[in-house]
């Protein structure tokens, strides 16, 4: 360090050490490439990854302006390990407010495996949990230095609590879901949206899209509801016969990124099945006996029948 910088460190009360540190960590904030910036956070990872799950994290990564993405890979891409990219890039950034959505059945597989392939700290909340934390003396089981993890409905009842945190990101998985979040009539989704308004978010779902466009709308409306307009906007701009579907793709490009198995078979070798049939004719007796027992199955009032009606009978 130059006399005249290592002079105004120390009139600044701080020294050299406190200097090399606050270096180190503007430089590590402030990496050369995006894919520098999210390798510095996965030196403690233990999990292999893919290209396509790399460029999903820094889709999400990418988008500082925005309220957030929708990660729509087909089944089995991983999804999950995606959205942990992003959660361990921003654990490394000092931005520990993170809340993930889930299921109730996949609550405790999230944990595990933020823990055993990330080693990020997790704690699974739901009512139980809630109120043990508040009788052991936390104050506010939302206000820790871990992971939230949390079912869709137990987060639609700590609506007042939850809007209360300045978030850093919220991960809704299986985000299809809530894809009638738009309705007023949805009382989950309408909770979660006025508990979550403005904060930033990661929407996981293989089926962005089942049946309507309008599951579209309400995906991107859980995100931002000022990315398409209301709701009558979007019908008839989109929905109907002579919808402006390029215009829609492109009003997507920028917050729903998917990808397919057929975009990852170069470095994915999913295997290969293919159905061998083998033609079956019967002899003529198994022809008499099926058909036999098909006639007696039939009939109106079989052996099986009558010991039903006997049994209720008995009954009486």
């Amino acid at each position: 360090m130059s006399g005249g910088v290592k002079g105004a460190v120390e009139a600044a009360g701080t020294t050299a050490h406190h200097a090399k540190y606050f270096a180190w960590e503007l430089t590590r904030r402030r990496a050369a490439s995006e894919e520098d910036r999210l390798a510095q956070s996965l030196f403690d990872a233990s999990v292999d990854l893919n290209p396509h799950q790399i460029d999903a994290a820094l889709f999400a990564l990418n988008n500082p302006l925005s309220k957030g993405v929708v990660l729509a890979d087909e089944v089995g891409l991983g999804k999950t390990i995606e959205a942990a990219l992003v959660l361990c890039q921003l654990w490394a950034e000092r931005r520990r407010r993170l809340l993930v959505f889930c299921p109730a059945s996949l609550r405790k597989q999230w944990a595990q495996e933020l823990a055993d392939k990330f080693n990020l700290p997790s704690e699974v909340l739901d009512a139980r949990t809630w109120h043990l934390l508040r009788e052991g003396g936390t104050y506010d089981p939302l206000d820790r230095d871990v992971i939230s993890i949390m079912s869709i409905h137990f987060a639609a009842r700590m609506e007042a609590q939850l809007g209360a945190v300045p978030w850093d990101l919220v991960v809704i998985d299986e985000a299809h879901k809530l894809r009638n979040a738009h309705r007023k009539s949805h009382e989950t989704g309408q909770a979660l949206k006025r508990a979550l308004a403005g904060r930033k978010k990661l929407l996981l779902t293989a089926t962005p899209l089942q049946n309507s466009l309008m599951e579209l709308y309400g995906l991107t409306s859980l995100i931002d509801e000022e990315i398409f307009g209301d709701e009558r906007s979007f019908r008839s701009q989109y929905s109907s016969i002579d919808g402006d579907i390029h215009s829609l793709r492109r009003g997507l490009q920028p917050f729903i990124k998917r990808t397919l198995r057929r975009d990852v078979l170069e470095y994915v070798p999913y295997t290969q099945r293919h159905a061998l049939t083998n033609p079956f004719s019967p002899a003529e007796e198994e022809v008499q006996f099926y058909e036999l027992i098909s006639a007696y199955l039939r009939r109106d009032f079989s052996y099986s029948s009558r010991s039903t009606a006997s049994r209720k009978s008995r009954r009486l």
